[in-house]
């Protein structure tokens, strides 16, 4: 279920420094980035996820894509395990915490930030064996 390779871990880690050094402001990606801290569900460790989101009113939206493969992204199972996170966005840190959308909220928000980011259209096209989860965050 993991990332063996780090091969995530090591592709996220220029974004999360340019992010920071930043200000969150310069990420070199296309599409707005947030940075999520979860806590690991097996280490117990803070683990940084730089991921695309959108906006739904006062909440943080994201997709848990893992880039269109047919498994959970870690940073999902780790907050399905422990729903208290940090956020970083628009140069401040905070706690909030994440619920994972039900339907028929779910396409809704999946349907709103496919529409601005469409390689999302194309991971939904591409998995067959599991729904994936769309997760708000609040701050609190």
């Amino acid at each position: 279920m993991g990332d063996p390779t780090g091969a995530w871990r090591r592709m996220n880690e220029p974004v999360i420094r340019k992010f920071r050094a930043s200000g969150g402001k310069d990420t070199g990606r296309k599409h707005p980035v947030i940075l999520l801290t979860t806590t690991g569900r097996k280490t117990g460790r803070p683990l940084v996820t730089p991921l695309n989101f959108s906006r739904d009113g006062d909440r943080i939206v994201v997709i848990a894509s893992a880039g269109g493969a047919e498994r959970h992204p870690d940073w999902y199972l780790n907050l399905v395990a422990n729903p208290h996170v940090t956020l970083e966005h628009d140069g401040e840190t905070y706690s909030a915490r994440a619920e994972t959308i039900d339907e028929p909220e779910r396409t809704r928000l999946y349907d709103h930030q496919a529409a601005e980011m469409t390689f999302f259209g194309g991971y939904r096209k591409r998995v067959k064996n599991r729904e994936i989860p769309v997760v708000a965050f609040r701050r609190g």
